[in-house]
């Protein structure tokens, strides 16, 4: 029987390298997000909706009676510390990256409850483990996943559901080049240079690339990972070492 995934925030970026790796090993996968993508099948959806994921999520469910995978990825970024935070701002972070996973998570559980089997992938941050400077919000986010992945892991393990959260480090995509572009034209710094010193901070001298995050999301979803879960499975080329 083919198996089932559905992604969210598909259409770039690591959510597109999920998308393409699981369609290469023979899923049939959804992509809900808002940015089109040839991808998959694409499911306009605007994840800070929660009406709106809910209705997505069950029409798949309806569809295929069978969902294997939840890979809850759509997520955005904002740079500001506490003061600079307002609450619009941590209510934009939140709406897509918390309430967007919490929306996808619920009304994907009924029917994994009802099959016997589901496995859910959070796709958190190194920064659901550590702190960052000027990124309040968006750190409280990811360590919100993290929580999302234990709990839902603990409350339905019973059910053979398992949960467990990524916890990607710094990932070369459009997001990435879109907060260096706007690091440079602000303080006036070279591109090259900021590429260079960010590939620099890691223990292995470069940055990690989506594909990377997409074979470990793989993995995870397979029958070689049944006895993980609540897990939070970091590749960050050893930045959390230290």
């Amino acid at each position: 029987m083919n198996k089932i995934c559905i992604v969210t925030g598909g259409s770039s970026g690591i959510g597109l390298a999920i998308v393409k790796s699981f369609i290469h090993n023979g899923y049939t996968v959804y992509n809900l997000d808002i940015q089109p993508s040839t991808f998959g099948h694409f499911i306009e959806c605007d994840m800070s909706k929660v009406e709106q994921v809910q209705q997505a999520i069950i029409g798949v469910a309806n569809q295929e009676k069978q969902v294997d995978v939840l890979i809850s990825n759509a997520g955005i970024h904002r740079s500001a510390n506490i003061e600079n935070t307002s609450e619009e701002l941590l209510d934009e972070v939140f709406a897509i990256n918390v309430k967007g996973a919490y929306a996808a998570t619920k009304a994907i559980i009924p029917l994994m409850k009802k099959q016997g089997m589901g496995s859910i992938i959070y796709i958190a941050s190194d920064q659901a483990i550590i702190g960052k400077s000027n990124s309040f919000a968006y750190n409280l986010s990811k360590h919100a996943l993290a929580s999302m992945a234990k709990t839902t892991a603990l409350d339905y393990a019973s059910f053979n559901i398992r949960a467990n959260a990524i916890c990607p480090g710094t990932i070369e995509t459009p997001l990435y080049h879109t907060a260096i572009d706007k690091y440079c034209a602000n303080s006036g710094a070279n591109k090259t240079d900021i590429h260079a010193e960010e590939a620099a901070l890691q223990p292995l001298n470069r940055l990690g690339q989506p594909e990377e995050v997409a074979e470990y999301a793989l993995f995870l979803a397979s029958d070689k990972a049944t006895f993980i879960t609540g897990s939070l499975q970091v590749i960050d080329g050893g930045y959390t070492t230290g």
